[in-house]
């Protein structure tokens, strides 16, 4: 019969690493007595990182006695100690190949049941002291698990295990963690997976990006999105065939082939990386541009707005008809969806780029388009407003149409009710106003301020997080779990002497420098720098970490668990092995 062996409680503390300090209650400690299980946690019980631990489907944490043996053995040192792994019952038996989700046990006087696999997480490492701890969870599999509380009741060790219900779908936690993290999805497992009641909403969701794969698209839709290769790698010489005044501060410059093979049509809201000269002769400058039409006649368009940026005071300044220029191949996952879901375009300022190429998308469709789709716009003015003619053309082709234009700062000569529609600046009050249904699709883009603001006023009344799609200019939000917020700063060079390797540009971050072996990675080259990144396992299990690589190779010093999309990296865990360019 299954038993409590330990049970381990730790509220979160301060940790040191690497120079930093993190908050974690990795550290879990055995209790004596008995501990009462409520809906959230064990009592004495917390947890650091409420975004990937803790909740109503992830309260207790179960790791097995047998694996600490078999750890024991693999890693060739003694654990002295319960609660090593985090978690909050140590078990004699109920094996991750044995226990099923949706899994209900008794356990003195509370009844849980099992609700997902354990979160992939750089901490326990931490707590191990070893770095590859999360990657070996998962590849040996033995990841252990979470349990909801049903019903809250009193436990202790000693207490006996006993399963009164078994899971629907009837998939272990191993099977259901090697679902998602290892290479192999086999359709019909992810369909009964995706199907159990209790799987964790999370999960859930992962499983049907999965299934959502049609394609077969490499790399993990479950943990990343993906792309459809590149159509050409690194860079390519296109000519600028015109240069066209967009309003007093915005140019499009059309790009064409000069020969085969000519432009296929991109992604509706991809973006490209020009490689631009530098004005001191010194290393190229590299600038992401939103593609702002859908590539008619084999023609690519990229709309800037001029600014302090020194791309943008090149392009302004020096770029004419007849140029050539160095252009990647389009990329990004902020790209229109297909389906029949409303479709609400949402941008601001230079922000309308990439969802007007999703506008000429929608048109393109014509009257067969079946989705309602709602443009909504903001401006300070009609000086500055581009594209202006030109949406209302594409406004007129679609059926189902509802438009919103909005002047923060109107002049004298904009007239309401035919320049703009409303005085003020957009918010969720603004969209809820025009009526859009819980179901639709956002895409939005514009300045950093005006998207945080909307995305916490859309949470807020009521729209799924899944359905806000973002596009960000330059760097993007970073994702570093547990770390607690230093100063601000500017990317900048790392401290200490140049490196001699290869250079590795972050295109969005407007930094390229020579690689130094001192680093054991591209992610911990990043933050050497200050470039904002996004991580959680550090290990190649989780592919928070994946990025587009836009030019040059990479190798891996540890192969990740499952390989990244077609073009990406996974920066915790590679190395430049040429020039690199990093979406960065």
């Amino acid at each position: 019969m299954s038993h409590v062996v330990s049970v381990n409680v730790g509220l979160p503390a301060d940790v040191s690493w690497r120079g930093k300090t993190v908050r974690t209650a990795v550290w879990k400690r055995p209790v004596g007595g008995r501990v009462m299980a409520r809906r959230l946690n064990l009592d004495g019980d917390g947890q650091g990182d409420l975004q990937g631990h803790g909740g109503v489907h992830r309260a207790v944490m179960v790791y097995q006695v047998a694996s600490y043996r078999y750890w024991e053995h693999v890693l060739q040192r003694t654990l002295g100690e319960y609660g090593m792994f985090g978690e909050n019952l140590t078990v004699d038996g109920l094996a991750d190949d044995d226990v099923c989700v949706g899994d209900r046990y008794r356990i003195g006087g509370a009844l849980f049941e099992v609700s997902q696999p354990r979160v992939t997480c750089y901490r326990v490492g931490i707590r191990m002291d070893e770095p590859r701890m999360p990657a070996l969870l998962v590849s040996h599999r033995r990841p252990g698990f979470y349990l909801r509380v049903i019903e809250e009741g009193e436990i202790g060790a000693g207490d006996e295990i006993v399963r009164v219900e078994r899971g629907r779908a009837g998939m272990t936690v191993a099977e259901v963690d090697g679902l998602l993290y290892l290479p192999d999805h086999p359709k019909d497992r992810l369909q009964l997976a995706a199907s159990e009641p209790s799987l964790s909403p999370g999960w859930k969701q992962s499983f049907d990006a999965l299934l959502a794969n049609t394609a077969g698209l490499p790399g993990n839709a479950g943990l990343a999105p993906v792309m459809a290769p590149a159509a050409w790698p690194g860079f390519r010489t296109l000519k600028v065939v015109s240069v066209v005044e967009e309003s007093s501060e915005v140019k499009s410059l059309l790009l064409i082939a000069t020969e085969p093979p000519y432009l296929a049509p991109p992604a509706a809201g991809s973006f490209v990386v020009l490689r631009l000269p530098a004005a001191d002769g010194g290393s190229a400058v590299t600038r992401s541009y939103s593609i702002s039409n859908i590539g008619e006649d084999g023609c690519y368009r990229v709309s800037i707005k001029r600014g302090s940026g020194e791309g943008s005071r090149y392009i302004h300044s020096h770029v004419h008809a007849g140029d050539l220029m160095e252009v990647s191949a389009p990329r990004g996952t902020f790209t229109l969806q297909a389906g029949d879901d409303p479709v609400v375009l949402v941008s601001a300022g230079i922000g309308v780029t990439p969802v007007l190429g999703m506008l000429h998308q929608l048109a393109a469709e014509g009257v067969a388009a079946r989705r309602e789709v709602y443009w909504i716009y903001g401006a300070r003015n009609g000086a500055e407003r581009p594209f202006a003619s030109e949406v209302r053309r594409l406004l007129g082709e679609l059926p189902h149409v509802h438009a919103l234009v909005a002047y923060s700062q109107p002049r004298a000569e904009d007239q309401l009710g035919r320049d703009f529609d409303v005085a003020e600046r957009i918010s969720a009050a603004t969209i809820q106003r025009l009526g859009v249904p819980s179901n639709a699709q956002f895409y939005l883009c514009g300045p950093t301020s005006f998207m945080s603001d909307l995305m916490d006023g859309l949470a807020a009344v009521g729209y799924a997080s899944t359905h806000l799609h973002t596009e960000i200019f330059g760097s993007v939000g970073s994702i570093t779990p547990g770390i607690a917020a230093g100063p601000a700063r500017s990317p900048h060079p790392p401290a200490g002497p140049a490196g001699q390797g290869p250079t590795v540009s972050f295109s969005r971050s407007s930094l390229a420098l020579p690689w130094s072996d001192r680093y054991q990675s591209l992610l911990e080259f990043a933050e050497a720098c200050d470039v904002p990144v996004r991580w959680s396992c550090r290990a190649g299990v989780c592919h928070t970490c994946e990025t587009a690589l836009i030019a040059g190779q990479i190798r891996y010093d540890t192969e990740p668990v499952g390989a990244p999309a077609d073009g990406s990296v996974l920066i915790c865990c590679a190395r430049p092995s040429s020039d690199i360019e990093l979406d960065l």
